[in-house]
């Protein structure tokens, strides 16, 4: 297995800074990654999508509900309150964009990846297979997403 550089990470963070900027209408800050426990309490949202081909593993979208309520709401351009069916649509569909993105920017680059449809998950969850992931924090006016990157390259 290779090591994940910049060429790995970068087109993640395009793709969701982009997304984000065009779907919610608001100006993106990337944070410092960290390493970090891919587990989550009852209050997050996660969008989790997988990830083949010459990488492998997951990319998770982490967030509170009410960044959650925030993001859906902006994205539907109504108040959302509670993550029902339609704003757990419009989650796993910001997941499938940025996804979408960054595999359009990796095969731009010769890196053929193929992504999972989105699952949207809520509470506590832990994943025991990837135990910690590097995490970029973005920030945004009115709330934030953690973006987990559990991949490898495949050499």
């Amino acid at each position: 297995m290779a090591t994940l550089n910049a060429e790995h990470i970068n087109p993640f963070l395009m793709a969701a800074k982009k997304v984000l900027q065009d779907t919610c209408f608001v100006e993106v800050a990337i944070q410092k990654p960290v390493l970090k426990e891919t587990s989550f309490n009852d209050d997050n949202w996660v969008i989790i999508i997988g990830i083949t081909g010459e990488m492998r593993g997951q990319v998770l979208i982490a967030m509170t509900g009410e960044d959650a309520c925030s993001i859906a709401s902006k994205m539907c351009m109504m108040e959302i309150k509670e993550i029902d069916d339609f704003a757990s649509s419009a989650l796993s569909e910001l997941g499938n964009m940025i996804m979408g993105n960054a595999a359009t920017v990796f095969s731009s680059n010769g890196v053929g990846i193929d992504i999972t449809p989105p699952t949207l998950a809520h509470g506590t969850v832990s994943f025991k297979s990837n135990p910690k992931a590097l995490c970029v924090p973005m920030t945004f006016a009115g709330g934030s997403i953690d973006l987990f990157l559990a991949l490898r390259a495949e050499e």
